[in-house]
């Protein structure tokens, strides 16, 4: 921590505190997660949970960041530095007067589902998902705090006291320790209600109705559609967190970010024209270094006549009697032209097992006529 200067006090846990500390180096600021608990070794800290998590989620838009794990071996002591938000849920609704716009509200809970379809697709679920550990930064939505994560693919049964009181699913009340990540959506669905109204929820369980029923008619059917979704009793009929994001209540911003998408890609093509200063510099810079790197190629040397020659005549030893001169197959070159002659092929004579052989004439031949092609005459 020597590397970082605390600024305030943030918040306390029952595991850990949270600073705001200003970095040494940078100038910027960030947010310090102090763990009360000592640890042993370097081992003991990788292991834990909430740092495999962050370091698997990261990064992604609505993952709160983990920048450093500072562990010092003589003290035991364990800190996070991670990025600073501005408030949580919990500030943000507890002393408005007015519940939120909802298209407000459709703005944060969109986030808020898609940080939860990444962490359940990534194999893990929160567990403790609440207004305060939903942190807001210019609108911009994060889930912070994985200490009570687990594996999706762990084995039953988990911790039965697990989740804040307000935010645990009726499978977590009902049975000795066997939920599953649908636990997570029964707590967004909760958040949810509370962002809605702009205060706690009071839940009668079983028969009776909550007592804020009435009080939120002023929206829209399709919010309250997939808020009753979420709430279901059974986990097996809630929708899971890549449902939610399909839902009908969530069309416009869909809408909105595949636009933001595409004009993302436009914006990268652009950037990639041949008329954009910093392309034609890149490939400039690309075919110096080529420059540098290309080995000269040796001239190939062609062993043919590059024009029409004369076939020569074979002087063969041993051989009395006259033989006839070659005709040429090519034809017949211009005049005043000098043509080459290919050199004189030796020849070894050879015996025959018969002696009327050599007595035999010579019989004559002519080789046939080639037709060149690609060469003019």
């Amino acid at each position: 921590m020597n590397r970082y200067k605390t600024i305030s006090k943030i918040g306390e846990g029952t595991f850990s505190e949270v600073l705001k500390t200003q970095s040494l180096k940078d100038g910027k600021f960030y947010a310090c997660k102090k763990m009360k608990q000592h640890f042993k070794s370097t081992e003991q800290v990788n292991s834990l949970r909430e740092v495999q998590a962050l370091r698997r989620l990261s990064p992604h838009p609505n993952i709160l960041m983990l920048f450093e794990v500072l562990f010092d071996k003589k003290s035991g002591c364990l800190s996070l530095i991670c990025e600073l938000m501005d408030m949580n849920v919990y500030e943000l609704i507890r002393e408005r007067r007015y519940p939120l716009s909802e298209n407000k509200i459709r703005h944060y809970m969109y986030q808020l589902c898609k940080s939860l379809e990444h962490i359940h697709r990534n194999g893990i679920f929160h567990r403790d998902v609440k207004p305060e550990n939903i942190l807001i930064k210019q609108d911009v939505l994060k889930l912070g705090d994985f200490g009570s994560c687990r594996s999706v693919f762990s084995k039953q049964p988990y911790t039965e006291y697990i989740s804040t009181r307000w935010y645990r699913a009726p499978e977590c009340l009902l049975t000795d320790g066997y939920y599953t990540f649908k636990m997570d959506v029964w707590s967004v669905g909760c958040v949810f209600f509370e962002i809605a109204r702009s205060r706690a929820m009071n839940f009668d369980f079983p028969y009776k109705k909550a007592q804020g029923s009435t009080t939120i008619t002023q929206l829209s059917p399709e919010c309250l559609s997939l808020m009753c979704e979420m709430l279901a009793y059974d986990p097996d009929e809630r929708p899971n967190a890549g449902q939610t994001l399909q839902h009908s209540y969530f069309t416009e911003p869909r809408t909105l970010e595949r636009r933001a998408q595409h004009k993302k890609i436009r914006i990268t093509e652009k950037s990639n024209t041949a008329g954009s200063m910093n392309y034609l510099l890149q490939i400039a810079g690309q075919g110096r270094r080529q420059a540098l790197k290309t080995i000269p190629e040796l001239p190939i040397h062609h062993h043919v006549p590059t024009f029409p020659v004369e076939l020569p005549r074979l002087n063969v030893p041993g051989v009395t009697k006259h033989i006839p001169k070659f005709q040429s197959v090519f034809h017949t070159p211009v005049k005043n032209v000098k043509l080459p002659v290919l050199p004189s092929v030796k020849y070894i004579e050879t015996k025959f097992e018969n002696e009327h052989h050599s007595n035999s004439p010579v019989n004559t031949f002519q080789l046939p006529v080639l037709e060149r092609k690609g060469r003019g005459s």
